[in-house]
C-alpha cells in the first residue's frame, strides 16, 4: 500500500520535530546557563548577605518544585 497523503505528511513533520528537539534543548540550556552565570556574577558583586538570601530562596524554590513534582506525579 502507498502511504502518501495526509497521514504520511504528519509522520514526516513529527520526524522532523523529533530531530530538531534535541538541538532546541541545547540552545535553551545554553541561554539559561549564560543568564545564570551573569546573574550570579552580579549577585556576587552585591555582597555576602545578598548571596545568602539568594541561596535560601533558591533552595526553597528547588524544594517546592520537587514537592509539587512528586505530588503531581501520582
Amino acid at each position: 500500500m502507498d502511504e502518501s497523503g495526509r497521514g504520511a505528511r504528519l509522520f514526516a513533520e513529527e520526524a522532523l520535530l523529533g530531530l530538531l528537539l534535541p538541538f532546541w534543548q541545547v540552545v535553551i540550556g545554553a541561554v539559561v546557563l549564560v543568564v545564570l552565570v551573569l546573574s550570579v556574577g552580579r549577585l556576587a558583586r552585591r555582597g555576602r548577605s545578598r548571596m545568602t538570601t539568594a541561596l535560601l530562596v533558591t533552595a526553597a524554590a528547588i524544594a517546592g518544585f520537587a514537592v509539587i513534582g512528586v505530588l503531581l506525579e501520582g
